[in-house]
């Protein structure tokens, strides 16, 4: 009898452990839900209130978006844009962390290129952009080029600093077992670079779309920037409005179902030994 009531007690307890945990998981996709909704209200009440041309309602810039999308326009341009931005992303994701983790792990390398890294670090991206225009012309190849270049170093400065904060214990324990290169790489050095390889990621996808969008405005005949470009023209804000939210949309599924994901996840190992 107190065996079938201490079962049910365990039984009850793990529900309700679930029930908090489920909870404690939907609490906060609900307030982002919310917190939208609020700021879509706000945005219908200003707009009401002082009626303008240049500032549509959510309204007219929905119904932009479902005609802009039934065209097909939208979807186009959008797909190209997105294709450009992953293009970028890990071009520079690539050779960025292998130029950090070389210069984390060599100090007279690092010495020497580290005033190149501050260097293009502090170059602005329109002067990198214009650059490959002049250089290369007005194609596919330069303007991928040009948005990887500008955030290279900032994955550099971050991957280069994870290589320093490798602790060399497991790399002496890689030593005694006689790992080889690829054993080193993948069981010593990469489980300490996910973290800041998820850093890496997470701040160089919101800054690559970003210029991707100035890199159509200035020399495409395509994508996201270059309909805005058109539209800032024609003086159609609510067209404006509706293919920058829709990829704004697109890059917040991206960061809340792939890159928030993967950066938890890269930082388990820590919380665990915490």
């Amino acid at each position: 009898m107190s065996s079938g009531v201490s079962e049910n007690s365990l039984s009850s307890g793990k529900i309700s452990a679930g029930a908090t945990d489920y909870r404690r998981r939907l609490t906060p996709a609900i307030t982002t839900v919310l917190s939208f909704a609020a700021l879509v209200i706000a945005w219908h009440i200003s707009a009401s209130l002082w009626p303008s041309r240049s500032f549509p309602t959510p309204l007219s810039v929905f119904q932009t978006f479902l005609t802009e999308t039934a065209s097909g326009d939208l979807p186009y341009h959008l797909g190209i844009t997105l294709w450009r931005v992953a293009a970028s992303f890990f071009l520079a994701m690539i050779i960025g962390s292998a130029i950090g983790i070389f210069l984390g792990s060599k100090r007279r390398a690092d010495q020497f290129f580290n005033p190149w890294v501050t260097l293009f670090l502090n170059i602005p991206a329109l002067v990198v952009i214009v650059l490959a225009y002049v250089w290369f012309g007005l194609n596919e190849a330069a303007a991928i080029g040009a948005v990887a270049v500008n955030k290279i170093p900032n994955v550099i400065v971050t991957m280069r600093e994870g290589a320093r904060a490798i602790d060399p214990r497991y790399s002496e324990m890689a030593t005694v077992y006689r790992f080889g290169p690829l054993d080193r790489l993948r069981h010593v050095v990469l489980p300490q670079l996910q973290p800041y390889f998820a850093a890496a990621s997470r701040s160089g996808i919101s800054l690559i779309w970003k210029i991707v969008l100035v890199v159509e405005l200035l020399g495409r005949s395509n994508g996201v920037g270059f309909q805005i470009n058109l539209f800032f023209q024609l003086f159609d804000v609510a067209a404006i409005l509706a293919y920058t939210l829709a990829f704004v949309a697109v890059m917040l599924l991206i960061e809340y179902i792939v890159v928030q994901p993967l950066e938890h996840a890269s930082t388990r190992w820590r919380r665990r030994a915490a």
